[in-house]
């Protein structure tokens, strides 16, 4: 019996499937949904490749899980990945159906898939990765995930025994995951062109996790990032097996150290957080038995997803969106303290507004408060447009963060806010946009292209 419900949900989820197709549709995870509720095991049950690889975390996971499916897959490997749907349990049932045929025949020889934190206990139990990777772990939205430490035990009490761990050495929250679980380590030493970090409103983790005592800190890159140690215990950030020693963000390139060799890969993008997500890889595909020249040599030609990260120059300007994750205080500010890096005068453009607490009429936006806005008070920020239904509560905070009010605009709509702004005035744009909003992203940025076209330089 057991069976012939698992042959029944996955003949219902590949009907769907095709029926999705015909509609045009991608990346849902209907069909997980289907196959779930005709057979509750239906993730244990269904064949799955013989690797299986689960990327997992608070920010960055996404990156990670593309970049690595895209390097697999330049190497060779026919791989199963979730990169345009879900990565609930029922999205995870929709993938690995993609994996099959209709008689749960593979198609596939390694599965890598994004997986939400929350869900581990629906996915891990019945998936049984061979390797979790672990990006970092921070304070999230306050409805699921706001307190790091809870995420933390979570995942713990969920990995599944003999899984692989890959985890972040400068987090200690997710370094210290399933203590018993085989692991190694990645992180990056203090970089040259690092000044000293800017103070952050969340810091996560300021006590020493076995003892309470008070951290200290050889380097603090951002929130609780960086190399600790308590000098109560002796308990310390771990030591990692792939270690960045040095970036040339001139030339895009980084030396990783890797078993006493030392490397250089190319990076995909200037940020901080995205060397982190391109060592993740690396380490990924070191530990999947990649060679570590391979490895390096298959990352010159990976790239970050085009909807999370890109940049262009039209007529002398730069025009650079970047994807800033709503109800994330931690993953904003990792994208405003991107911008606050950069040099030359800068308009920033704000859509922060969350799609689906729209759809409700109410959002939180207690999350503002947690955010550092503060790094865009800057002279050289010249102008900060905020577009979207919670566009006053963002003129508030940028207020309070001591943007002066002259540098502040603010519209209901796309086309005003792209008309209202400074363009010839800027030298670099920046559009920071909320997850759900990449379709009005990609909407405001071509407006904005098509105005940059119409100025001289």
């Amino acid at each position: 019996m057991k069976r012939v419900k698992f042959i029944a949900a996955l003949w219902c989820a590949k009907f769907v499937n095709i029926l999705l197709r015909l509609l045009g549709r991608k990346g849902t995870y209907m069909p997980g949904k289907l196959a779930i509720k005709v057979c509750p095991d239906y993730i244990a049950q269904i064949r799955k490749p013989p690797r299986v690889v689960a990327i997992t975390g608070t920010n960055g996971k996404t990156t990670v899980n593309n970049m690595l499916s895209d390097a697999l897959e330049a190497l060779g490997s026919k791989v199963l990945s979730n990169r345009f749907g879900s990565n609930i349990n029922a999205g995870i049932a929709a993938a690995l159906t993609d994996g099959v045929d209709i008689f749960g025949h593979l198609k596939c020889d390694i599965a890598v898939l994004e997986c939400d934190e929350r869900s581990s206990a629906l996915i891990y139990p019945g998936l049984k990765p061979q390797i979790i990777l672990v990006t970092n772990l921070f304070r999230d939205s306050m409805r699921r995930n706001a307190d790091a430490e809870y995420i933390a035990d979570f995942i713990s009490k969920n990995v599944t025994e003999n899984t692989k761990l890959i985890l972040n050495a400068d987090d200690l929250l997710s370094s210290s995951l399933a203590p018993d679980n085989p692991r190694v380590y990645y992180g990056i030493d203090r970089l040259p062109f690092e000044g000293e970090p800017k103070e952050n409103i969340v810091v996560d983790t300021r006590i020493c996790p076995i003892c309470a005592g008070s951290l200290a800190w050889d380097f603090r890159r951002y929130n609780h990032i960086g190399r600790a140690r308590c000098p109560s215990c002796g308990f310390a950030a771990p030591e990692p097996h792939y270690r960045i020693r040095s970036a040339d963000i001139d030339n895009m390139t980084a030396l990783v150290e890797d078993e006493g060799e030392e490397r250089l890969i190319k990076l995909p993008g200037d940020a901080v957080y995205n060397i982190y997500n391109t060592l993740a890889v690396y380490a990924a595909l070191r530990e999947l038995g990649v060679e570590g020249s391979q490895a390096a040599a298959v990352l010159e030609s990976i790239k970050i997803v085009g909807s999370r990260f890109s940049r262009q120059s039209i007529g002398g300007r730069e025009l650079t969106v970047i994807m800033a994750k709503g109800l994330n205080a931690v993953a904003c500010t990792r994208s405003f303290d991107y911008v606050a890096s950069q040099t030359g005068k800068r308009l920033v453009v704000l859509m922060l507004d969350d799609v689906f607490d729209e759809k409700e009429s109410s959002e939180n936006i207690a999350w503002y408060y947690d955010a550092d806005f503060e790094f865009l008070a800057q002279e050289d920020i010249f102008q900060i447009a905020a577009v979207g239904p919670r566009r006053l509560d963002i003129r508030l905070r940028l207020l309070i963060a001591g943007v002066p009010e002259e540098r502040i605009l603010t519209a209901a709509g796309l086309k005003e806010i792209s008309e209202a702004i400074d363009v010839a005035g800027s030298e670099k744009i920046f559009v920071l946009y909320e997850l759900y909003r990449e379709s009005s992203a990609a909407e405001l940025a071509g407006l904005i292209a098509d105005k940059m076209r119409s100025v001289s330089v």
